[in-house]
């Protein structure tokens, strides 16, 4: 059963990778560099499915590896 969690676990890996890839670059390094980060946007479209489906697949993973870890004892 433990091995059900490994696969679950790498497969929603490699989900939460490539939602994180997919979002937007650059929002925050003009600022780190100096720049002014005055422009406000807000989220629409794909761009909102995206960083949701992301939070999810974070919940997802760290909710199957402590389930994998209580399964294990």
């Amino acid at each position: 059963m433990t091995s059900y969690f490994g696969y679950i676990q790498i497969f929603l890996s490699i989900l939460l990778i490539v939602s994180i890839l997919l979002q937007r670059r650059g929002a925050g390094s003009s600022a780190l560099m100096g720049g002014s980060s005055a422009s406000y946007y807000t989220k629409r479209g794909f761009e909102k499915v995206l960083y949701i489906s992301t939070i999810i697949l974070a919940v997802l993973f760290l909710g199957i590896a402590i389930i994998s870890i209580i399964a294990s004892r």
